[in-house]
């Protein structure tokens, strides 16, 4: 059998999988058809003397540790937030004085949302623009009826707070059925996560409709060219229209109540094990009662 070739991104994609300990060397091993020996090779070989793309992912650094005051912000913001989407930082404020007891003037709370990638979801007049050099798409699902599998996905990001630091949670869910098909996790909110998740999920299927926020992940070309490929017609939310992709903003609920709030993750790697077990039990043994009390994997694939 002729041996594959691995370019230095490919095998640092594999060592950082090794490195977060999801699966084991021989699971691995089995996935990338790479003797284990090959692997464990890998993994001994010092990361900083490979090329850059071998460098430590940033999910296991984070250059200047925040403090535990400023996570018990953020945790408290996040909670708040995803209880009433329509709080700006004048009222969430508010709620953090009257709520928890912390007491924090409002440009500090605003500077905690630009951290955490949050702003209140209200109209009001445009206060930001895109990327000019990135196109801006209209929105598509005014009025439609979605009535099938794939005929519509949506993608977001939402904040992941921890013990010690946080994550940046993106999902890509379908529409119709609920199903989560597929999701990624960083510490930063650099676009490749984004790029990851979107790649995990055109290796399934393809929607008819990508719907998505004007956030510059969303309107980079990176993003959007390969769902272009894809024959997708790309959908874009009017700013700061939560209604607009709702499906996303009750998954972040549902997830948030059910899981993270509720397992308070110490570490990252706890959280990708923890979210990725979550994930399986909400499309294949959770029942909806928007889907009469189906399950999204069984409405997905017609089961």
């Amino acid at each position: 059998m002729k041996r594959t070739q691995y370019t230095p991104n490919e095998k640092a994609k594999i060592v950082i999988e090794i490195l977060q300990g999801e699966q084991s060397i021989a699971e691995l091993s089995s996935i990338y058809v790479i003797n284990p020996n090959m692997l464990n090779r890998w993994k001994r070989e010092d990361l900083e003397g490979l090329p850059q793309v071998f460098e430590r992912s940033s999910l296991y650094y984070q250059p200047v540790k925040p403090s535990i005051q400023d996570l018990e912000y953020k945790a408290a913001i996040d909670r708040i937030y995803t209880k009433s989407l329509f709080f700006g930082s004048r009222r969430i404020a508010l709620a953090l004085s009257e709520e928890y007891g912390y007491t924090i003037n409002r440009k500090a709370v605003q500077r905690h949302m630009l951290e955490m990638g949050i702003e209140a979801i209200y109209p009001r007049q445009k206060t930001s623009t895109p990327n000019p050099r990135h196109t801006v798409y209209p929105y598509l699902l005014k009025g439609m009826n979605i009535q099938r599998p794939n005929q519509v996905w949506a993608i977001d990001i939402t904040y992941i707070p921890l013990a010690t630091s946080w994550l940046y949670l993106t999902v890509i869910i379908d529409w119709y059925s609920r199903y989560v098909i597929s999701w990624d996790l960083n510490d930063s909110l650099h676009i490749g996560f984004v790029l990851e998740a979107s790649k995990k999920a055109l290796s399934i299927a393809s929607p008819e409709i990508m719907n998505n926020d004007q956030g510059s992940h969303f309107t980079s070309p990176k993003f959007i060219e390969p769902f272009l490929n894809a024959g997708s017609k790309i959908s874009m939310d009017h700013r700061g229209r939560a209604f607009d992709n709702i499906m996303i903003e009750r998954l972040w609920r549902t997830i948030k109540y059910e899981n993270v709030y509720l397992m308070q993750y110490e570490s990252p790697k706890a959280a990708r094990i923890g979210l990725k077990k979550y994930f399986e039990f909400y499309n294949t043994e959770r029942y909806h009662q928007s889907l009469g009390y189906q399950k999204p994997a069984d409405v997905y694939f017609q089961i």
